[in-house]
């Protein structure tokens, strides 16, 4: 085996009973973990459940969705073993969150109002206008929204669309928007009649997420989603908003009709009253109420568990206070409601249930706020808050406030960190050692890798995995080519994920033990399926990306003008090369410059995406360069070109 020593130990006993991609089996310790977990929460509540299956009407049997090359992006069924009781190697009460979002098909939500579930990681919502249907969040893909909407003509009867409405600038809620358009036999240039509603802010948010940082977040989505796991009681069960994200084909529309504030609208001659919440769960988004349904929409403002603060793919910590305050003012403002409905999971009725779940999410957030500031005034740091917090059993005891998608230690993180930033105060995290030079000084002052192994060894088979991933990550980090290093660090990172309740932990565990055994991905996720997105974003943002793309060594004594001019657009962007910085402004084409791109808007998205290569473009007839062709492809030559499968757990 891999292991040292000369009586088998538990560690051993495991890595002798692994399923075929590696992961071992649940621990005694686990499974004693688990075990807890189940005499902690009340487990005999099954409103949830009720509430679940409630106004149920139909569902496609075999809910599998293939691409245009048949490529498969969406299989509900990879999820039917989730049933019965947990497994010893998921925590019961995540098992029980899974459960629950199994349940799919189309639902009654109260005369008029429909949801489809479990067709995508978010709910699509359908309202039965005047002269056609009011679809709400079309999903993340166009693949997904396409087989869900044409359901929804199969089951209730074929309507046009006459609105669109998307609740915030999260892409699961707006991806998917194309495909109801075919779906409709409607074309892009064809929209006339459709109104396309959102809230302020939406077209800028949900565009510039996805430009700057979306090839490092898209690498971490892979974490948190658990997207290369197998679907299985030792890999990716759930993802606590839902089983999982599609990843086909994204695009966006334009919204006609902008809600800048709280207002009441009348939409295909349905009534709504809407209510920004912008900086909370989003930086863009509204929830809204049917005052004849007495239905309210929550939209992502509240869901059926804790939310993130601070989400594991990356993106800027969110409001506490905002979020809570703005929870309150619905609470305060849907005194009447008889059932809520949300973008994630399942609706609940009575307005004394609706209430209670409303106060529930307002508490967990202002508490989690309230309690991370008093710490952090007292010295506390953000580890040491994380450690500290304890949530109130009112709270902790109801599944709604568990953190299935959120957790409390990593929310009280970034309470910190959107008050005091990265610093934690002390001196030697002002300029620390780089991992991989101080692991090599901890891997020989601890006295070399047998011994690391060694002490790993004794901390996995008396149930330390937290203790013994940091450990023995100092040896994968010196040297990345210890099998028998990587071994123990998966078999720890197995066993924290099968202890995890939050499902973006026990993925990104998972996926962590997983690609120490298999290696990192070959290639990321293809950014040719944001094309219908980046071609609706405002240029300006790829030209900032192409900034924080000059490789800054290799630009040291450069100086280039080149002129950028997008023919379709009748707009020139003058870039200035100097000081290894790039600058952009829009303007008239600079005489001086060294050369000129005579470029259309979408040829200029394949070349950013790479549908295009540089060399293919620059000396073929597709485009009209004027100057030098030489600097061109030398001003070119010093943008970076990352691939998105970059190493996580190893160097």
């Amino acid at each position: 085996m891999f292991l040292l020593g000369c009586q088998p130990s538990q560690t051993e006993s495991q890595l002798q009973d692994i399923d075929d991609d590696g992961f071992t089996p649940a621990s005694t310790h686990t499974i004693d973990a688990n075990n807890a977990v189940l005499a902690e929460l009340p487990f005999a509540n099954k409103q949830d459940f009720e509430d679940a299956n409630r106004g149920f009407i139909a569902r496609l049997p075999e809910l599998i969705v293939v691409d245009e090359q048949g490529h498969k992006i969406w299989d509900r069924t990879s999820y039917d073993f989730v049933e019965g009781d947990a497994p010893n190697s998921v925590n019961p009460s995540l098992w029980r969150q899974a459960t629950l979002n199994n349940i799919d098909g189309l639902f009654e939500v109260t005369t008029g109002v429909y949801q489809l579930r479990g067709f995508d990681l978010a709910n699509m919502t359908v309202i039965a206008g005047k002269t056609g249907w009011i679809i709400v969040d079309p999903l993340t893909t166009a693949e997904t929204a396409k087989v869900a909407f044409e359901f929804i003509n199969q089951q209730l009867g074929k309507r046009p669309i006459a609105a669109i409405i998307f609740t915030h600038s999260h892409i699961d809620h707006f991806g998917g928007a194309l495909g109801l358009l075919e779906s409709s036999t409607l074309k892009n240039d064809a929209l006339e009649g459709i109104d396309i509603i959102a809230p302020a802010g939406f077209m800028h948010e949900a565009t510039s997420e996805n430009v700057m940082a979306g090839t490092a977040m898209s690498r971490r989505a892979m974490y948190m989603y658990g997207k290369q796991l197998p679907r299985s009681a030792r890999g990716h069960i759930d993802s606590g908003l839902g089983k999982e994200p599609a990843f086909g084909q994204f695009g966006i529309l334009s919204p006609t009709t902008v809600i800048a504030q709280d207002s009441a609208q009348l939409i295909d001659g349905v009534p709504f009253e809407f209510q920004i919440v912008s900086g909370s769960e989003a930086p863009a988004e509204f929830t809204f109420y049917l005052p004849e349904q007495q239905a309210y929409c929550g939209a992502e403002l509240v869901s059926k568990n804790m939310h993130n603060l601070y989400t594991l793919r990356g993106a800027k910590v969110r409001d506490a206070l905002t979020w809570s305050s703005a929870i309150d003012s619905a609470l305060t403002a849907q005194r009447d409601t008889k059932v809520y409905f949300g973008s994630h999971h399942w609706p609940i009725w009575g307005q004394d249930a609706i209430n209670r779940f409303l106060e529930t999410q307002r508490d967990t957030y202002k508490y989690i706020h309230d309690q991370s500031v008093r710490m952090l005034n007292a010295g506390l740091t953000p580890a040491e808050i994380a450690e500290a917090i304890e949530m109130p059993p009112a709270l902790s005891n109801t599944f709604s406030s568990r953190g299935y998608y959120g957790t409390a230690k990593h929310n009280a993180k970034a309470v910190y960190q959107a008050y005091l930033g990265w610093y934690d105060a002390n001196p030697v995290n002002l300029d620390p050692l780089p991992a991989v030079a101080s692991a090599a000084k901890y891997v020989k002052l601890i006295g070399g890798a047998d011994k690391v192994i060694q002490q790993t060894k004794l901390a996995i088979d008396a149930g330390e995995y937290r203790w013994a991933a940091e450990l023995i990550n100092h040896l994968v980090i010196a040297d990345d080519g210890n099998d028998r290093a990587k071994a123990l660090l998966a078999t720890a990172y197995d066993q924290l994920g099968y202890q995890a309740e939050s499902a973006p932990w026990r993925d990104v565990y998972l996926s962590a033990a997983y690609e120490l055994r298999h290696g990192s991905p070959d290639k990321g996720i293809d950014l040719a399926s944001m094309k219908q997105i980046l071609l609706r974003s405002p240029v300006e943002n790829f030209l900032q990306s192409m900034a924080s793309r000059v490789i800054g060594p290799e630009a040291f004594g450069d100086d280039f003008e080149l002129n950028i001019n997008f023919t379709d657009l009748d707009r020139n962007y003058v870039l200035t090369l100097k000081n290894a910085v790039l600058h952009h402004k829009l303007a008239p084409k600079s005489a001086s410059a060294n050369a000129t791109l005579n470029i259309s808007h979408e040829l200029f998205i394949d070349l950013i995406i790479g549908s295009a290569g540089v060399s293919d473009l620059l000396f073929s007839d597709d485009l009209e360069i004027e100057g030098s062709k030489i600097d061109l492809a030398s001003f070119f030559s010093k943008l970076d070109k990352p691939k998105g499968v970059f190493n996580i757990v190893t160097p």
